[in-house]
């Protein structure tokens, strides 16, 4: 719900930023065709032109409504013959940046190559334009999702995004920077790697890359923006699938060919956690995009996440499970076999027939006297214990990543609030038995159902488990959420009408509607069947009742719980086809159990091979299956030689010339 309030609230934004683009291009049409200048560039009209820019009654550096100069609008509309009259009259032209906040910075240069007139590019370069300096720093071009699009701030950039190789060979042999970078710290990679079109944006890589000359310093694919990312990792950040997945395979090595069997050895440097820079798996659990959960199913993560799993995630994350449940049972004990003693009588419970209390709290001082008490204070010291501990995590948790962060990992993992919230009740416990406060029953109360709630957590660590806990939590967050909405409104509404309606009745015939607060109680007990109907016979009852009841009974009953129903198994059968959530729980714990465990107790050595640069590399042997026809004469089927291969995948089979 909230996620949805803030979608809508961002649309809004981006609303109003659309009625203020639609009024800067009126303004900028307007003023074009006021000015005979500006008009007779855009209308390629070389006589008018030449008039004018004699005449000396217009200015050459006239500019329009967003600061675009005659060169600007003639390039914008590709009036060759234009250009050419202006670079001849006015040469001064040809560096001129636009100078409004919404296109400031871009020179006639940017336009003629987001436009792919190579001519006009061209032509600007031999006249002397810049090629590397000009950044275009305007709101138009800033990397916000208020933007349609995102080119950077070079001019090389802008060439590279639109694809055109022609361009950008004509650029870097006039003196472009391959290495410039934008305010962000983006360079041409950056940039490429968040575009739409992925495919062609591998070609330009590539074509780049094979320009990239530099001798000495850092590789232009290893040059990390101001937010420490690499191209790869911010291809695997946004999701981009196949730009992610050719950097890689750029990066990895050839062992050996055996037949359809081929040894690689894939660069880990980036992608594994095991260095202090944030590495793509983490990137991966912590983006919110669902297209980079597809990257999970990629080699080498599939593989590197499936041995780290099996050698530091499967063993710790199961052996904190068990001690997990049987401190749950420890606390579970303590609390059923709390101290507690008779009720002495007095007059207040003698006389009152609803209290039924017959023992109340002992004291502190009577609490710890019995050897069972001693027993029981070992127990309370280990459940103390161990909700500082879970404490002393969250905290550091949040400091770590900060509130901002936190409150988007707060509605993505409920779990992080369930063990705070246990383990503040745990300490109110242990304040309220230091001071012999009545009350510790309600805390108490609360702490066992969150902490056997939070046993769920470790079903994740489980194939066949884990993705339910995923369907309970996209439930519970989404469908309950509206359903609980929808039935306090009609709570509400039907309570108060019965109310009214039973208001000027005698109560002691229809009490279940009165006072106002009974009524409300009485109607959500309604709502969830767990009263009947409330009926007697032996008086009138308002004839507004049966009507009330009636309809509520369809809005309730048949409507609400029946659309309740519907919606949990269409969510149910979306979220099942998602696998890949269950596979980003699974790299987070192994994150998770990697990051909390020291060094020495990390089973990592047999994962990684070393070439002689001292970079880690993981080894995997992939092969291509040929389908070869049954001795029987029938045909194979393309489903059982992919069950096969995944079969070999997942038995870790290997094949060695």
């Amino acid at each position: 719900m909230l996620i949805q309030i803030l979608q809508r609230l961002r649309s809004w934004r981006l609303w109003d930023r659309q009625l203020e683009d639609e009024t800067i291009e009126l303004l900028q049409y307007r003023r074009i065709q006021e000015s005979p200048l500006l008009l007779a560039a855009k209308e390629n009209n070389v006589t008018r032109l030449k008039e004018l820019l004699k005449d000396g009654k217009w200015h050459q550096n006239e500019r329009g409504a967003v600061g675009e100069t005659s060169l600007h609008v003639a390039v914008q509309h590709n009036s060759l013959e234009a250009v050419q009259v202006l670079l001849e009259e006015a040469p001064e032209l040809i560096n001129q940046p636009m100078t409004s906040d919404f296109y400031q910075g871009q020179t006639a240069l940017h336009i003629a190559t987001v436009n792919e007139n190579i001519n006009l590019v061209q032509m600007l370069i031999e006249k002397g334009a810049d090629v590397g300096s000009p950044r275009a720093i305007g709101t138009f071009f800033a990397l916000s999702p208020k933007n349609i699009f995102y080119f950077g701030e070079h001019i090389l950039t802008f060439a590279a995004c639109v694809g055109n190789a022609d361009i950008v060979k004509l650029l870097l042999d006039h003196g472009a920077n391959l290495r410039a970078q934008d305010r962000w710290g983006n360079t041409v990679l950056h940039i490429l790697a968040l575009q739409p079109n992925a495919a062609m944006c591998c070609q330009v890589l590539d074509f780049l890359l094979s320009n990239d000359v530099r001798p000495v310093g850092r590789p232009l694919e290893e040059i990390p923006n101001k937010q420490g990312l690499t191209p790869l990792k911010l291809a695997a950040t946004e999701g981009n699938v196949i730009m992610f997945q050719h950097l890689v395979q750029k990066k990895r090595k050839v062992q050996w060919n055996f037949g359809p069997v081929t040894s690689i050895l894939y660069d880990l440097t980036e992608l594994d956690s095991l260095d202090k820079e944030q590495s793509v798996l983490e990137l991966i659990v912590s983006s919110n995009k669902s297209k980079t959960l597809q990257i999970l199913n990629l080699a080498p993560i599939k593989h590197l996440l499936k041995k780290k799993w099996r050698r530091n995630g499967r063993p710790y994350f199961w052996f904190l499970a068990i001690v997990y449940v049987l401190y749950m049972i420890c606390v579970s004990l303590c609390c059923v076999y709390r101290p507690l003693k008779p009720r002495e009588p007095s007059p207040d419970n003698l006389t009152n027939p609803r209290d039924i209390t017959l023992y109340v709290q002992k004291t502190f001082e009577e609490s710890y006297l019995t050897r069972d008490d001693h027993l029981r204070m070992c127990g309370e010291i280990v459940s103390v214990i161990g909700a500082f501990v879970l404490l002393l995590l969250e905290i550091s948790q949040v400091l770590s990543r900060g509130m901002q962060c936190c409150f988007s990992y707060l509605w993505a993992e409920p779990f992080w609030i369930v063990r705070f919230c246990f383990s503040l009740m745990i300490l109110v416990i242990l304040v309220l038995r230091v001071t012999s406060t009545d009350g510790e029953a309600i805390p108490m109360s609360i702490a066992l159902v969150l902490g056997w709630c939070h046993a769920m957590y470790f079903a994740r660590g489980f194939k066949m488990l884990g993705p339910f806990t995923i369907i309970i939590q996209k439930m519970a967050s989404s469908d309950l959420l509206t359903f609980c909405w929808l039935m306090a409104m009609v709570v509400f509404g039907y309570s108060t009408a019965l109310f009214i309606v039973f208001q000027t009745t005698n109560q002691s015939d229809w009490g279940v509607f009165y006072p106002y607060t009974q009524s409300l109680i009485s109607t959500y007990q309604l709502f969830l069947n767990i009263l009947n109907g409330p009926a007697n016979y032996d008086v009138d009852i308002p004839e507004m009742y049966s009507f009330l009841y009636a309809s509520f009974c369809v809005i309730a009953f048949l409507l609400m719980f029946n659309l309740l129903i519907a919606v949990m198994g269409d969510t149910q059968s979306a979220m099942a086809k998602k696998k890949e959530l269950w596979k980003a729980q699974i790299t987070d714990i192994t994150l998770m159990m990697e990051r909390k465990l020291p060094k020495r107790l990390w089973l990592s050595s047999q994962l990684y091979e070393h070439d002689l640069g001292g970079k880690r590399y993981l080894s995997l042997e992939e092969s291509k299956w040929h389908p070869l026809p049954y001795l029987d004469g029938s045909e194979s089927s393309d489903e059982s030689d992919e069950d096969f291969a995944e079969f070999l995948r997942e038995e870790d089979i290997s094949m060695g010339p």
